[in-house]
């Protein structure tokens, strides 16, 4: 029975941001999309989540989700067969960043959730392409339906996130180091750094992507996904 793959979204993304990975996948293994819409603290969601999740996974997370999947793999590295990490971030977040957060949860609050989103979600997070439009679109709708205090707590369990560095250095199983090659939010040199934190990551840069690659080159995205699940346990 091969390894059941839980999937974490990104920040106000729900399953929908995996399609087509999920797509490909689910046709020979269990695969699922957790939220991690719960919880003010990284801690708090991923200790909720390990009360759901099966006894062992494959795991990846993209942007907050891979926040959450570093925590998971923190607090119980014996559950998680292996893991990977998609356009995100070990690292605690900045004073300067976490301040730019307090006027969008205003907005936020204040029934701006959709303007708030555009100017988080600015096209040069995207890579430039006939794509992007439509990627965009549904980065909109998947904020819209999932609303303002998702917005909010999401926010400020970012602002309050740990330093992982720690945890990616103890890893011992499967690691897959993933992003778009047009990135700016989490740029390559990050990953790049990522990977050399983790023993025996592997470091996939996808071309014609941004901080969103799983919509904006599916296609290199799943063989990659399919090449890392098809890694030996060689380190356990």
């Amino acid at each position: 029975m091969k390894e059941p793959v839980v999937f974490l979204p990104g920040l106000m993304c729900d399953a929908r941001l995996f399609g087509p990975q999920i797509a490909e996948l689910s046709s020979d293994r269990a695969v699922m999309c957790a939220p991690i819409s719960q919880g003010e603290r990284i801690e708090e969601i991923a200790s909720e989540l390990l009360a759901v999740l099966p006894g062992k996974f494959a795991l990846a997370g993209l942007s907050m989700g891979g926040i959450v999947a570093m925590e998971i793999l923190r607090r119980a590295p014996e559950r998680v067969s292996r893991i990977a990490l998609m356009d995100t971030n070990p690292l605690p977040e900045t004073p300067q960043v976490a301040a730019t957060r307090e006027p969008q949860i205003i907005g936020a609050r204040s029934g701006r959730l959709m303007e708030v989103m555009r100017d988080e979600m600015k096209p040069n997070y995207l890579a430039s392409g006939p794509q992007r439009v439509d990627v965009l679109n549904l980065v909109m709708d998947m904020a819209g339906r999932m609303g303002p205090e998702v917005f909010v707590r999401q926010s400020r369990a970012l602002q309050r996130r740990c330093d992982q560095q720690s945890t990616l250095r103890k890893c011992k199983v499967p690691a897959l180091v993933l992003c778009g090659e047009h990135d700016l939010l989490c740029p390559v040199k990050r990953h790049v750094f990522m990977a050399e934190l983790i023993p025996y990551a592997e470091l996939k840069v996808i071309s014609n992507a941004g901080h969103l690659p799983t919509l904006e080159n599916p296609g290199a995205t799943t063989e990659a996904i399919y090449d890392w699940l098809a890694q030996p346990f060689v380190l356990q």
